[in-house]
């Protein structure tokens, strides 16, 4: 019987049908953060048990950290606690953990791709909605409740309900400066926050097989924002030579067979059926702006605010505490705040926009943006983009260069964003006080990011990066 990628991978993790399209799956592997993982591991201690297995567990700090100074830095005592207490289980446990001052510390779903954790073909789980990302490696990856988190801890495995199957597909070649991130927040504002609930969805076609693995990250990653629990991308060479040099990935002759599962067995079947499909054309994607509370509501950057297609009782409210107008144009949205970042654009490609669009345009921060973070989503992501000089470039553009972490992607740290400013941001989620209180969250690539930092609102890529 012809399957589709998410099924065959679904099937083969089967411990126990336990009837009603409910499943007990095997999980292969489990990322831990400070925030969601005290509570599982008081869970295991009171049930007087230990970790089901060491091997499938990844810890790291990212959430409430800072990300200007290290540990010595925290000064939220509920933030210290969580921290604490990841470093007392990690410690007491034996357990695979990347604390602050580690170089491999950083942004779970940023971390666990760049050590080759996550493999194609796993079924994989964290505290986590954002877990979605690691679909780009060919895995079945979804975020989890605190209870969740305590049952696969303690058994390697989790009761789930099997998804419907959703291909989303797009062909054709995306215009210079149409990104990744303009591409899932196209798709958002065509299906809505809602329409992949319920789904597993398959990205397919010509753009996301041209996009590098990272590119795919972004897409993924974003899934969820579209209310699907999983977001897949088909495994291909390009993902085989993505794992070739990675710490934690097959080697030597294991890495020869791995290539040969991803070849032969980890593909949707040509004739497999889809529960819905939507196409969509890349020559119809522009540069994208949210302009609401919820990533569906967005425009392309030259576009106006409009409710068409919109919930518009909640795109009203929307309008309200964003302090913006329907038919009010992109460009006429003013920016005061910046941040570059997260677990959707915190990799060593966007940083490299970031700096692209510095030099080809030699501008600095706007005299009205009072603040420009850029914060990498690792400490190797730091490392690498130093040894590139684009920590440099950033701070001579009058950009603060931090160390990693989730910074200003949700208002957990001391990176919050003031009341009532207008924030370009790199990162997923745009929901009211996402950022602070009060904060007014625009969703965007690094590209259009950086260009409202210099010019201190949103500008059209094209037009202002082909001029120069």
């Amino acid at each position: 019987m012809s399957q589709t990628l998410y099924d065959k991978i679904f099937f083969d993790h089967v411990i126990k049908d336990l009837g009603d399209d409910t499943y007990l799956i095997g999980i292969d592997r489990h990322l831990m953060h400070e925030v969601t993982s005290p509570q599982a591991f008081f869970a295991m201690e009171k049930a007087g048990r230990k970790p089901f297995d060491k091997g499938e567990l990844l810890l790291t700090e990212d959430h409430n950290i800072p990300t200007k100074g290290g540990y010595e830095a925290i000064t939220n005592a509920n933030s210290k606690d969580q921290v604490d207490t990841l470093r007392f289980n990690a410690k007491k446990h034996n357990l695979n953990f990347f604390p602050m001052g580690d170089e491999r510390q950083g942004i779970v779903h940023v971390v666990a791709p760049e050590q080759g954790f996550i493999l194609p073909g796993m079924t994989m789980i964290c505290g986590d909605s954002h877990t979605a990302t690691h679909g780009a490696l060919g895995a079945i990856a979804f975020g989890v409740g605190t209870s969740e988190v305590s049952h696969a801890l303690q058994t390697g495995s989790l009761k789930v309900k099997k998804l419907k199957n959703m291909r989303i597909t797009i062909n054709g070649k995306l215009k210079k400066y149409v990104t990744a991130k303009d591409v899932i927040l196209y798709i958002i504002g065509e299906i809505g926050t809602s329409g992949g609930t319920g789904y597993a969805i398959e990205f397919y076609g010509e753009v996301f097989d041209t996009m590098s693995i990272e590119e795919r990250m972004t897409v993924c990653n974003m899934a969820i924002e579209a209310g699907a629990k999983v977001g897949l991308i088909e495994p291909d060479q390009k993902l085989s030579d993505y794992f070739y040099d990675k710490p934690m990935a097959p080697k030597g002759e294991d890495f020869k067979e791995f290539n040969r599962y991803i070849t032969l067995e980890l593909y949707t079947d040509i004739d497999a059926d889809f529960d819905l499909e939507y196409e969509f054309y890349a020559s119809d994607i522009e540069p994208q702006v949210t302009w609401g509370t919820n990533p569906e509501e967005v425009s392309s950057i030259d576009g106006t605010i409009s409710f068409a297609g919109r919930n518009n009782d909640h795109a009203t409210s929307a309008l309200k505490y964003m302090g913006l107008e329907e038919n009010q144009e992109v460009f006429d949205i003013f920016i005061t705040q910046v941040f570059i970042g997260s677990c959707t654009n915190g990799r060593i490609e966007d940083l490299r926009q970031v700096a692209m669009v510095i030099e080809k345009t030699g501008l600095k921060k706007h005299e009205n943006v009072k603040r420009v973070l850029v914060v990498p989503g690792s400490g190797l992501v730091k490392k690498q983009a130093e040894e590139e000089g684009l920590d440099k470039i950033f701070i001579e553009a009058g950009f603060q260069w931090r160390n990693p972490g989730c910074s200003a992607c949700l208002g957990m740290n001391d990176d919050t964003m003031p009341y009532g400013e207008h924030v370009a941001s790199t990162s997923n989620r745009n929901f009211v006080d996402r950022q602070g209180n009060g904060a007014r969250t625009h969703l965007c690539s690094p590209i259009v990011a950086t260009l409202a930092a210099l010019y201190g609102r949103f500008v059209n890529p094209t037009e202002k990066l082909m001029e120069v």
